[in-house]
């Protein structure tokens, strides 16, 4: 029985590790899992979420609220998220993020920069952030279970979807000022990276994010994700793949006209 039991899991390959990635930068909502403190009972509730630059997971919550109270006594959660559309649900990949949450204190380098990353991610937010009732928790990652479909389980620790690398705060410390100026100047080229890059459709893309492995983007309530060549080492590495990246996008889009125009031409011929 127990054989038969870990047969189910498959081996975590970086297709894995790559999809839980991009379930846990592209969510914007989720489903938080905490313990009643009264009763003990499981309770679910929706919660919009956001990702720090290394991948942990973020989420702003009110203290009038039983999820907050339920997680200050007990900071062991999991938080579930993974979009669905048409069709069967249980058809669509989401992962189970098992955590324990951090509260981070109004004033700390560490909250001023988790409440950026959140409300770049879900501007609407900034409505109530503000009230002092409402405080910015990090999901701090323990382990995760991914279902990438019928019969496609995984297993994966935290060191498979935390960045834990060098650049990550150099990132950080950079990363606002990039996103004005991409966003203000260079929406042409967001819209190269989504289409290109990120395959993903129509004009008008903001950029909502940059980490060593990528950036985020949003366009209305659609998200996206766009991973770099390579991971970045140092924030100095950025504007270069940023170039690079549109001049080939443009190239690439370029020779699809041509031959697009070109077919065209034999058509009518």
């Amino acid at each position: 029985m127990e054989e038969r039991k870990k047969d189910v899991i498959r081996a975590t390959d970086a297709a894995a590790v790559g999809l839980a990635r991009t379930l846990m930068r592209t969510a914007r909502h989720g489903a938080l899992a905490v313990t009643e403190p009264e009763t003990g009972f499981p309770l679910a509730s929706r919660v919009g979420t956001a990702t720090d630059v290394d991948g942990t997971p973020l989420i702003l919550i009110s203290g009038l609220s039983a999820h907050t109270r339920a997680i200050v006594a007990d900071p062991r959660c999991s938080l579930l998220v993974g979009e669905i559309g048409k069709g069967d649900p249980l058809a669509y990949a989401r992962i189970t993020l098992f955590c324990r949450a951090v509260r981070l204190e109004r004033g700390t380098p560490e909250q001023a920069r988790a409440e950026r990353r959140y409300l770049n991610r879900n501007p609407k937010a900034k409505l109530y952030a503000g009230l002092g009732d409402f405080a910015m928790f990090r999901l701090e990652l323990e382990r995760a279970n991914l279902n990438a479909g019928f019969g496609k389980a995984y297993l994966l620790g935290r060191d498979d979807l935390v960045l834990g690398r060098p650049a990550v705060d150099e990132i950080a410390a950079a990363e606002q000022s990039a996103l004005d100026h991409m966003n203000a100047d260079h929406r042409d080229a967001i819209d190269v990276y989504a289409g290109s890059f990120g395959k993903l459709a129509g004009k008008g893309w903001t950029l909502t994010g940059f980490d060593p492995e990528g950036m985020d983007l949003a366009m209305g309530d659609d998200t996206g994700r766009v991973l770099f060549p390579q991971m970045l080492g140092t924030a100095a590495d950025l504007r270069g793949v940023l170039v690079a990246m549109a001049k080939q996008g443009r190239a690439a889009v370029a020779q699809q006209e041509r031959a697009s125009h070109g077919m065209e031409y034999r058509t009518k011929s």
